[in-house]
Parts: C-alpha cells; sequence; structure tokens
C-alpha cells in the first residue's frame, strides 16, 4: 500500500494536488485529523478498501497543534507497520497567500478565531513546522499554475516504481529563490546571452543560445563541476532512501543560462536516474489560481 499525506499552507494549492492525485487513480479523502491517521490507514489497508493500494491524505492546521506535534510519531508508525507513508507539503510566500485570499474573498480557517488574515497564515505556519520537517517533498507554489502543479505531481508522484526522483529547476534570482530546493547552484558568472542582441529574446532552448554558451569554456567547466559534484552525493542519497531532490539553477532572468544548464544536467543524469523532471520557472511565469 502507498499512502501520501497531503498538507500545508491554506491557499497553497493542497485542494488542486489532492485532485490531481485522484486522476492518478490514488482513493483521497481531505480534512482527515491528524490523530486519526494511523487507525484510518490501517483499517483500509486491511479492508483492502483502495483496490490498487494508493491511498491520499489530507491534512491541514484544522487538527490542533497538540496532535500535529506528535505527527512525527504518528508516520513513525505507519513505516513501522508496513505503509509506504510519503508526506507531501504545499506551501507559498505569505504575499502570495494574501493575495489569492484577497482574490477570491474565502475566510482562512484559522481567521475564524479572531486572527487577521497575514496573522492567522503566521500562525498556520508555525503549526504546521512539525509536518513540515517530515516533508518529502515540499513543493512551492508560489510561481505556478495550477497546471504547472498538477504536471509536477504527475511527474514526480505519478509513477508505479521505486528509486530516486530527481527534479532540474531552473529560476531567475530576480524573480527569487525557490523555496522548495535542496540545491541550489547560482550560475551568474557565466557569460550572459542576454547582452547579445540577437540573443535577448530567446531561450536556453533554442540552437543559438546553446551554440554560444557551448563556446564558451567557463560554461563548460560550471557544468563539469556540478555535474562531478551531482554525480558524487547523489548516490548517498539513494542510499538513505532519500525518495526526492530538487537541483535549482539560477541565473538572473532564469532564461538563458540557467535553462541551458538544466537541460545537459538532466540529459546527463538520464542513464543512471530514470525518474527525471526539468521545470523552467520563469518561462512559463504565471501565479497558481486561487481557486486551489
Amino acid at each position: 500500500m502507498r499512502l501520501i499525506i497531503v498538507s500545508g499552507l491554506s491557499g497553497a494549492g493542497k485542494s488542486a494536488a489532492l485532485h490531481m492525485l485522484e486522476d492518478l487513480d490514488y482513493y483521497c479523502i481531505d480534512n482527515i485529523p491528524v490523530e486519526l491517521l494511523p487507525e484510518f490507514a490501517l483499517n483500509i489497508r486491511d479492508t483492502n478498501a483502495s483496490a490498487d493500494g494508493k491511498i491520499a491524505i489530507g491534512t491541514d492546521a484544522r487538527a490542533g497543534t497538540h496532535h500535529i506535534s506528535l505527527f512525527p510519531s504518528y508516520l513513525s508508525g505507519l513505516r513501522a507497520s508496513g505503509i509506504d507513508a510519503e508526506v507531501l507539503f504545499l506551501s507559498a510566500d505569505i504575499s502570495v497567500i494574501l493575495k489569492r485570499y484577497s482574490e477570491t474573498r474565502r475566510k482562512h480557517p484559522l481567521t475564524r478565531s479572531g486572527l487577521a488574515l497575514r496573522d492567522a497564515i503566521e500562525r498556520e505556519t508555525s503549526y504546521l513546522a512539525p509536518i513540515a520537517e517530515c516533508a518529502d517533498l515540499t513543493i512551492d507554489t508560489s510561481q505556478m499554475s495550477v497546471h504547472d502543479l498538477r504536471g509536477l505531481i504527475a511527474q514526480r508522484i505519478g509513477h508505479n516504481f521505486p528509486g530516486l526522483s530527481l527534479l532540474f529547476q531552473s529560476f531567475g534570482f530576480k524573480h527569487g529563490i525557490p523555496g522548495d530546493s535542496d540545491y541550489i547552484f547560482d550560475v551568474r558568472c557565466l557569460p550572459n546571452p542576454h547582452w547579445k542582441p540577437h540573443l535577448r529574446a530567446k531561450t536556453g532552448l533554442d540552437d543559438e543560445v546553446m551554440a554560444y554558451l557551448e563556446a564558451q569554456p567557463a560554461v563548460g567547466r560550471m557544468l563539469d563541476h556540478i555535474r562531478g559534484f551531482l554525480e558524487t552525493w547523489l548516490p548517498e542519497f539513494q542510499a538513505s532512501n532519500r525518495s526526492y531532490i530538487t537541483v535549482s539553477i539560477g541565473c538572473t532572468g532564469g532564461q538563458h543560462r540557467s535553462v541551458y544548464m538544466v537541460e545537459r544536467l538532466a540529459d546527463f543524469f538520464r542513464d543512471s536516474i530514470p525518474r527525471i523532471s526539468i521545470r523552467h520557472s520563469e518561462l512559463n511565469r504565471n501565479p497558481i489560481s486561487s481557486r486551489c
């Protein structure tokens, strides 16, 4: 049985994530109190309630701080009972969540206690810290559309074989650093195609930009060093049963150098790590719908 526990900040996309998992044939239940997770999951397993053994359960800050503080022990108990349990945690910048609530005029779950919206978001972040710290996969949806999020979940979770899931994502430092990164490499020191007028409107996916960068010795050296670092340390993560790694490559705007580096790194590691995903954050920059 494979169990995915979906949690995260209200407005960060938990509903969209559960809908995607449902499309991937997971048996999905939302708003389960944390203290009921072990009993509920074991009951589903023992009664074969899910024919293909794929379950997704959503839980959030409404469970209360006491039970959320016990989440790590609940999770350990599930795994000790033989359930393949993973935690997916969704986050977003406070300013982004404020905007999403403003657009929909929905109420945040914790504002019912009289808190202002910003205070409610900050309190929720604190409440959910024990779950966030247990997360196998954290996704920062600040700069994602609903379609981006659904596609990323399909890429990273929609598989039927074990092993490390490796995401290479490009980004622009001027738009902020992705909060879900395990490793961040800064390639802003490399020659910038932006300053070549005939390349400015193109991206690292275009042949002309690739040819320009491949002709720069510093680009090759940087690529070799990043590749060597990952070749050394990714096997250590695999040996420790780590399921998800996110490697973020950043340049100034996230259009040329970082995109090129992500594509080259993904090409190199595909032979040794079958589950490779690519995301170019700035090439389709569109905030997630607040309906999520």
